[in-house]
């Protein structure tokens, strides 16, 4: 397991709490992310697939060495349908398939992250995502022909330009002059010249894991929720703000539109510039459409390429068989960096834990920290939450101890567990206060979800 998680190897260190009270106990243990750090590991182990490195822009257009994952050819996948441009797209949308498609994972918080910016250079109008289509070129280079792309951790607000730029596209200002890196420039842009831009993207099936939620454009939006989070202060927000709402109205006219990718089989179909209203449908769908404002915008840049927005449990939890495994376990623990009232809203434990309620089994949540709101995830199918940390602990301390407290917190919380079945006589759980498990009964099974929580743009 290698999980690029604040709590280190979670899943793990919940097992090590689990056995100090039911050493026999059959546990299921599934490290999950949210499409941010570590997903490409993620899929690539549970698929059987491998890792390719490369060395790529970083979010400050410095070289960083990342990675991006190749599944196994057999275990290729298909989005069916992809929602209404008024709602999210639903549970059902992401379908398994059997195909000789090769599929490519790139993970965007590996080559454009949040972590890849130093603090003294966080500055959301100028990160770049120039890395990310240096990765998808070179997915495309090993023979991918279908893409996932997974959004989270981002540290960049260019609305995936920088992206469109490293895959041929030519930004230009009124003089004709290319733009420079950063959202901040798409201020100036006057078109974008597509002639460039790399003719596989055409023949290639792109899929995009991301939060629905997030929005490019408006209160929402991409410059207002996350551009403070990411260093911006109010005049950097605006600034921001008008430069990718620019960005949105000049892709609707310049990039062609996909049109009947059913198959990952394109008919290109061309929006006409003198096509007012269709121009002006585009522009507001890319503004405000379920999952634009995802990775600070990468998501309306790739799906003014064609690519399909959707939530990134469905596109993440189905790749790992989550509902077969909740179905046969008895008790769910999953663990989050923090529970608040956000958790509720496209947060991979919430959907864990909805997809958990609906099978009839228990959910119990350990958090490092618990917010405002942190009750409201009782709504998503959490019976019962608590801290992960034993009393007020510094960042650094809360880091290097993270598993010998989540270890701990994971064996508290058991115990209390099997203390309440023995109050409700529930019968074949083991004696919390035995030093073995049970002499008889049953011997639970437990799935283990593991989650580190961030603030995803």
């Amino acid at each position: 397991m290698d999980e690029r998680a604040r709590w280190g190897p979670s899943a793990a260190a919940i097992a090590e709490g689990i056995r100090r009270v039911v050493p026999a106990a059959e546990l299921d243990l599934v490290p999950l992310v949210d499409g941010g750090e570590g997903t490409a590991r993620s899929l690539a182990a549970a698929t059987g697939g491998s890792l390719t490195f490369r060395t790529a822009t970083g979010p400050v257009g410095d070289p960083v060495r990342t990675h991006f994952a190749l599944l196994d050819e057999r275990d290729g996948s298909d989005a069916a349908h992809a929602g209404t441009d008024a709602d999210p797209p639903q549970a059902g949308d992401w379908t398994s398939a059997r195909g000789g498609v090769r599929t490519a994972v790139v993970e965007m918080a590996a080559v454009a992250g949040l972590s890849l910016v130093p603090a003294d250079r966080r500055d959301p109008c100028a990160t770049t995502t120039h890395g990310v289509g240096e990765l998808i070129s070179a997915a495309l280079d090993a023979g991918a022909r279908r893409l996932l792309i997974g959004c989270g951790d981002s540290g960049t607000s260019d609305g995936g330009a920088g992206a469109l730029q490293a895959l041929g596209a030519r930004l230009l200002d009124r003089h004709g002059r290319e733009l420079p890196r950063g959202g901040a420039a798409l201020g100036r842009l006057d078109r974008i010249d597509v002639a460039g831009l790399d003719p596989r993207l055409w023949d290639t099936e792109i899929l995009v894991a991301c939060n629905p939620y997030n929005v490019l454009a408006g209160e929402r939006g991409v410059a207002r929720v996350f551009g403070p989070q990411k260093g911006a202060g109010p005049a950097q927000v605006a600034r921001l703000e008008h430069a990718l709402e620019r960005w949105a109205d000049i892709l609707a006219r310049d990039v062609p539109e996909q049109k009947g990718r059913d198959t990952g089989a394109p008919r290109i179909t061309r929006t006409p510039v003198d096509d007012t209203d269709a121009v002006r449908q585009r522009a507001a769908g890319l503004k405000q459409d379920p999952g634009t404002g995802a990775s600070g915008g990468l998501g309306a840049g790739l799906a003014a390429l064609g690519a399909r927005l959707l939530p990134r449990f469905e596109v993440l939890l189905d790749h790992l068989d989550l509902d077969a495994r909740l179905e046969a376990a008895h008790l769910v623990i999953t663990a989050e960096g923090g529970l608040d009232r956000q958790t509720v809203r496209g947060k991979v434990p919430a959907e864990v834990a909805r997809r958990a309620q609906a099978l009839g089994k228990p959910v119990l949540a350990l958090a490092g920290t618990l917010g405002e709101g942190a009750h409201t995830v009782r709504e998503s199918g959490v019976d019962a939450y608590s801290s992960i940390l034993p009393a007020p602990v510094g960042l650094a301390e809360a880091l290097d101890r993270g598993a010998e407290y989540l270890a701990d917190a994971a064996e508290h919380a058991v115990r209390m567990v099997l203390l309440g079945t023995r109050l409700t006589s529930r019968a074949g759980m083991p004696d919390p206060a035995s030093s073995g498990p049970a002499s008889s009964g049953p011997v639970p099974r437990v799935r283990v979800d593991a989650l580190a929580g961030r603030a995803t743009g």
